[in-house]
C-alpha cells in the first residue's frame, strides 16, 4: 500500500516544508530542516446512518481531528471552506472540490446505533491528489459510553497509513493528582485518556503516592505508597482497582518499581544498611533477586523492550548518571557523559533511543540519546521538567513541569523527539508523575 506521505521517522532528525506536488503524484515529507508545513485535510461530519447516532457522528468526527492536528504533523481545513457536502458515506468524492481547498487528505466516516446500544463507526481516507482511496475502509464497534475510544481507533488508523509508523491515541496516562498548596500538597493516583478525558481516580488521598508505571499490557499499575510511613510498593489492577503490597523484605524501603516486558517481574530499588540498590522480583512467587551491589544509590530502573538489558540512574561516579546493564546483573556501563546530573531514564517503545532527565546550569531539561549514550539531544528546558514517559509508538514523550515559587504547581506536558510541537496536557488540577500506557486491546 503506497503512504499518503512518508515520514522518515528518524531520532534526531527535523522536518522540511512540504514540497510542491505534481497533481497525482505522491506526496512526501521529506525531513531535512526545523520545520514542518502541516499536512492539509479535511474531516467532514460523519453521517449519522440513524437516528439513534445523531448525537454522536459529529463529536466522533471532531475528536479524530483533534487527535491529528493535536501531533502537529497536520492541519485541518474548517468546515465553512469546504465545497462538497458529504451527505452519504457511499457517495462518490468530488475530488475536484477538495483540490480546490487544498485539502491533500480526506476522511469520510459513518456511525450507526442498534437497538443494543451497540455503535458501529466506519470510515475512509482518501489521497486528493491522486484521486484515490488510501487502503480500504476499516470499521469499529464498541459500547455508546466508549465513543471516544472509537475516534482514537480512527486517528491511530489514519496516522498509521499516513506516516507509516504505529498510533497512539487509543492510550491512557497513569499520574499523581495533585491539590492543596506547596508546602502540603495531596497526592492521589489518577488515570485518563492521552488527551485528559474519562478521568477515573485510582486512589484516595490519605497518603502520598509515587512513580506509577503500567504494566505491558496496561491492565495493572505498580506505584510506590507511603501509606505505612515508609515506602512500599503496591501493584493495583486498573479494571477493579484492588491491589495489594509487593513482598519486599520487611522492614526495607522499597520504591521506583517498573515491570519488565513479560509483566511477570518488576525491577526496583531497595535501601538496605544503608545502601540503596536494585533488586528483581518475579511477581507471582515474591522472590527477588540482588541485581547491583555498589556502595551507591541505584534506583530509577527501565527494561529495554526485549527485557535484556535494563537503563538506570546511579551516583557511584560522584554524580547522578546513567548507566546500562545486562537485566541479570552484573557489570555496568556508563553512557552519560555531557555536563550536569542525569535521571529518570526510560527505555523507548521502539527500543533505539533513551529518554532522560537533566540538570545543568540551574535549569532542568527532559532529553533522549541513542542507548549508547551518543548523539544527547535536549528537547525542553525549564525551572523543572522531569519524570519522561514514552508514548506507545516511541514518538511523544509526555512529562512533569513545576512553576517556580512558593505558589508553584505541576502539570503535564508533552514534546516531540524532534523537540517539536511542546504543549501542556489538560488534566484536572496539578499532575506529576506521568507514565503512558501501551495501545488499549
Amino acid at each position: 500500500m503506497r503512504h499518503l506521505l512518508t515520514l522518515a521517522l528518524a531520532a534526531f532528525a527535523t522536518i522540511a516544508p512540504l514540497a510542491a506536488l505534481a497533481q497525482g503524484g505522491p506526496l512526501r515529507i521529506e525531513i531535512t530542516e526545523g520545520v514542518i508545513e502541516p499536512l492539509p485535510f479535511a474531516v467532514p461530519n460523519f453521517v449519522p446512518e440513524n437516528a439513534a447516532a445523531a448525537s454522536m457522528a459529529a463529536q466522533i468526527a471532531r475528536v479524530v481531528s483533534e487527535d491529528l492536528t493535536g501531533t502537529g504533523l497536520f492541519r485541518e481545513i474548517p468546515a465553512s471552506a469546504h465545497i462538497s457536502q458529504v451527505s452519504s458515506f457511499s457517495s462518490p468524492v468530488q475530488y475536484a472540490d477538495w483540490k480546490a481547498i487544498n485539502a491533500q487528505a480526506l476522511i469520510t466516516g459513518a456511525v450507526s446505533m442498534d437497538g443494543g446500544g451497540r455503535l458501529t463507526v466506519k470510515f475512509r481516507l482518501y489521497d486528493v491528489f491522486a484521486g484515490q482511496e488510501l487502503g480500504s475502509g476499516l470499521q469499529f464497534s464498541g459500547t455508546e459510553a466508549g465513543w471516544r475510544r472509537m475516534a482514537h481507533k480512527v486517528a491511530d488508523a489514519v496516522y498509521s497509513r499516513i506516516t507509516g509508523e504505529g498510533g497512539y491515541f487509543d492510550s491512557r496516562v497513569v499520574y499523581v493528582s495533585e491539590t492543596g498548596p506547596k508546602d502540603n500538597r495531596r497526592k492521589r493516583l489518577a488515570i485518563m485518556d492521552y488527551d485528559g478525558a474519562n478521568l477515573q481516580f485510582l486512589t484516595d488521598s490519605a497518603s502520598i503516592v509515587l512513580a506509577p508505571r503500567f504494566s505491558p499490557s496496561g491492565d495493572r499499575v505498580l506505584y510506590t505508597s507511603y501509606e505505612t510511613g515508609r515506602p512500599q510498593i503496591f501493584v493495583l489492577d486498573v479494571a477493579s482497582v484492588g491491589r495489594r503490597v509487593l513482598p519486599t523484605q520487611g522492614g526495607n524501603m522499597a520504591f521506583s518499581p517498573r515491570f519488565g516486558p513479560n509483566g511477570q517481574t518488576v525491577v526496583y530499588s531497595m535501601e538496605q544498611g544503608g545502601n540503596t540498590d536494585l533488586y528483581m522480583m518475579n511477581v507471582a512467587s515474591g522472590q527477588s533477586t540482588r541485581l547491583t551491589n555498589a556502595p551507591s544509590i541505584e534506583t530509577a530502573p527501565s527494561f529495554s523492550p526485549d527485557g535484556s538489558r535494563i537503563v538506570f540512574e546511579s551516583d557511584r561516579s560522584g554524580t547522578p548518571q546513567v548507566y546500562v546493564m545486562s537485566a541479570s546483573g552484573g557489570e555496568a556501563t556508563r553512557i552519560s557523559f555531557g555536563q550536569g546530573r542525569y535521571g529518570t531514564p526510560v527505555w523507548s517503545p521502539r527500543g533505539d533511543l533513551i529518554a532522560f532527565t537533566k540538570q545543568s546550569k540551574g535549569r532542568f531539561h527532559i532529553g533522549v540519546m541513542r542507548t549508547d549514550g551518543s548523539e544527547e539531544r535536549l528537547l525542553t528546558a525549564s525551572f523543572l521538567d522531569e519524570g519522561p514517559t514514552w508514548s506507545p509508538n516511541g514518538r511523544v514523550i509526555m512529562f512533569t513541569r513545576e512553576t517556580q515559587g512558593a505558589q508553584g504547581a505541576s502539570s503535564l506536558y508533552s514534546v516531540d523527539i524532534t523537540g517539536r510541537n511542546l504543549k501542556r496536557v489538560r488534566t484536572d488540577g496539578g499532575a506529576s508523575d506521568p507514565a503512558w500506557s501501551p495501545l488499549q486491546n
